[in-house]
């Protein structure tokens, strides 16, 4: 599973980043799923909120046929509460920390250091299935910067009634045969000024955004290292994302430069799955702590996980109008803050 985060994280930074292997935390048994959750959750949020970002540098819609290219990098900061999760014993039934520790890393930690996670399930006759597995550090070091990146590029067009449309697109991808990566996007934006009256003599521009993304992601898992206690037959993890904004936008437009902003809502909603069989095998243990045997277990289609993220946002950002070239860069106030900088051509 961790491999599925690193694989969005290399589509949307152009960087691979090397990946420790995740389905070792199968083990867990049925406490795998919360471990996970706790474990993805500030990269599942956070890349919801990045998303979000960039559909609109200006207020100001284009005249009729205008359209312009954007290309943009949003990076949403996590917050220090969520680089790491409470490990608390009563929410698991089968795991403990052999060395008394109280805290996990999240894949967005910047402390990379695994931690050892030890597995004890009651078999029932008075014996106990046994492992233990290294629960993953944070990747935070491996990326461009300290935050959950999701570069952006999409076309606008004007419409008639002063409407714009936006598009994000990128056709499903191929990675060696691994991967396979799509995402599409659309959003609208009408302008609000034209029915104030006077107003729209002024440099203001104030105007309305809707937007919509989708993306999906999948992964081949496979047994890498078989020398573990997991072996991988037809393993593969599955990500999905839906993401909505609605925004009122306004800007005061320059010849040199914009300065815009906006308030608005952000929702998202994430699926991760993790597909196949996977045989776990464990040291059976009698009351006394004796190794007397092992077994394995076979389960499919493990790990199926929802994700949510949704509230308030504010913007404030600039822009520099060098002709049809433009460079911008905002701030987000979110859950997960988020800054946007990028490169426009623009043809009004």
């Amino acid at each position: 599973m961790k491999n599925l985060i690193i694989v969005i994280f290399t589509i949307s930074s152009f960087q691979i980043v090397n990946a420790q292997e995740l389905e070792t935390i199968l083990l867990a048994s049925d406490d795998a799923s919360l471990l996970t959750e706790n474990y993805l959750s500030p990269a599942m949020e956070g890349l919801m909120y990045s998303m979000n970002g960039g559909w609109a540098t200006t207020a100001k819609v284009h005249k009729k046929f205008g359209f312009d290219l954007t290309i943009g990098f949003n990076g949403s900061f996590v917050p220090d509460d969520s680089q790491t999760f409470a490990f608390v014993p009563s929410d698991y039934s089968f795991l403990s920390l052999p060395n008394g520790e109280t805290r996990l890393q999240t894949v967005m930690s910047e402390n990379d250091r695994e931690t050892t996670v030890d597995v004890s399930v009651p078999v029932g006759d008075g014996t106990f299935k046994v492992a233990s597995f290294d629960m993953p550090g944070g990747i935070t070091d491996d990326l461009p910067v300290n935050a959950v990146p999701a570069p952006t590029v999409q076309i606008g067009f004007g419409l008639p009634f002063k409407t714009d449309i936006k598009a994000r697109f990128v056709p499903n991808l191929n990675f060696d045969d691994d991967v396979e990566a799509n995402l599409i996007g659309f959003g609208l934006q009408h302008d609000l000024t034209q029915y104030l009256g006077p107003l729209d003599k002024l440099p203001l521009s104030i105007s309305i955004l809707g937007a919509f993304t989708n993306m999906k992601v999948t992964y081949a898992i496979k047994d890498e290292d078989s020398s573990d206690d997991v072996a991988v037959n037809n393993g593969e993890a599955e990500f999905k994302m839906n993401t909505w904004t609605i925004q009122a936008l306004a800007s005061l437009d320059f010849k040199i430069i914009t300065f815009y902003g906006g308030l608005g809502y952000n929702n998202g909603k994430t699926t991760a799955k993790m597909k196949g069989d996977y045989t776990l095998t464990y040291d059976i243990e009698d009351s006394n702590g004796n190794v007397i045997g092992t077994v394995d277990e076979t389960i499919s289609n493990p790990i199926n996980l929802d994700f949510e993220a949704n509230g308030i946002r504010g913007t404030i950002g600039t822009r520099l109008n060098l002709g049809f070239f433009k460079i911008f860069g905002d701030y987000t106030f979110q859950k997960f803050n988020t800054a946007t900088v990028g490169i426009a051509f623009s043809f009004r």
